[in-house]
């Protein structure tokens, strides 16, 4: 069973508010969860972060893997200044346009050196 720590949704239409939960990953967003670790709202002014961050720890140490999210939600929650910076993934199509621009780029820094000699 693999356990993630993930957001599910509550509150009424158009002013929710999320829970942190421990949950197995086919279980639906909003339904089965193992435990409840906190509390997120967005809708207030600055946003409120209430996790129980012992427990939170307890599930990582046990293997569970928080969602990007709440990743950003327990490094606010532990005071840490920046967030944990998820590894950018590139789609193949981005990657070959990153490798073609960079070729460009090298090309156009050459051929002033060949004018100019």
């Amino acid at each position: 069973m693999a356990v993630k720590i993930r957001l599910a949704r509550a509150g009424a239409k158009k002013a929710p508010f999320y829970r942190v939960v421990a949950a197995d990953s086919h279980a639906p967003r909003d339904g089965r969860f193992i435990e409840i670790l906190g509390r997120y709202n967005p809708r207030t002014q600055p946003s409120t972060v209430e996790l129980d961050v012992e427990k939170v720890d307890a599930w990582l140490a046990k293997g569970a893997q928080p969602t990007e999210t709440v990743a950003k939600l327990i490094a606010i929650a532990k005071g840490e200044t920046k967030a944990p910076k998820a590894d950018a993934k590139l789609s193949k199509k981005a990657q070959a346009k990153a490798t073609a621009a960079a070729a460009k780029a090298v090309e156009a820094a050459e051929a002033p050196a060949k004018d100019a000699e």
